[in-house]
């Protein structure tokens, strides 16, 4: 069983920061890429921030400069590290890992349950 579990979120004013964390445990193989998406009420989910197992980093446009993503990979660990928050970053933010079991199986996307992000004053 793969479980990522996600922390760090809260209520912030704008112009705040907030880390996030997203830690893998249970048995597997291999975690390959990572990436955080966030999904805001009466809005479908989208991307945010994603990395490969070789720490490459890519962001939507929207939080450029602003969010960087990161992985400990000895921690089974994945972070994402938001400065310069506004109210249009409020969502719920989740993990998600593309993880193989073992060597036999291919990838499959894994999802954390989710952590509230509020931006306001």
């Amino acid at each position: 069983q793969v479980q990522l579990v996600e922390s760090g979120g809260g209520l912030v004013q704008p112009g705040g920061s907030l880390r996030l964390s997203c830690i893998v445990s249970g048995s597997f193989f291999r975690i390959n890429s990572m990436a955080w998406y966030r999904q805001a009420p009466g809005k479908e989910r989208e991307l945010v921030a994603s990395i490969t197992s070789g720490d490459s980093p890519a962001y939507t446009d929207s939080v450029k400069g602003r969010f960087t993503i990161s992985r400990d990979n000895a921690r089974n660990t994945v972070y994402l590290q938001m400065n310069s928050l506004k109210a249009e970053d409020t969502a719920v933010y989740y993990c998600n890992g593309k993880i193989r079991r073992s060597i036999s199986i291919p990838q499959y996307d894994y999802w954390g349950q989710g952590t509230q992000v509020t931006v306001s004053s």
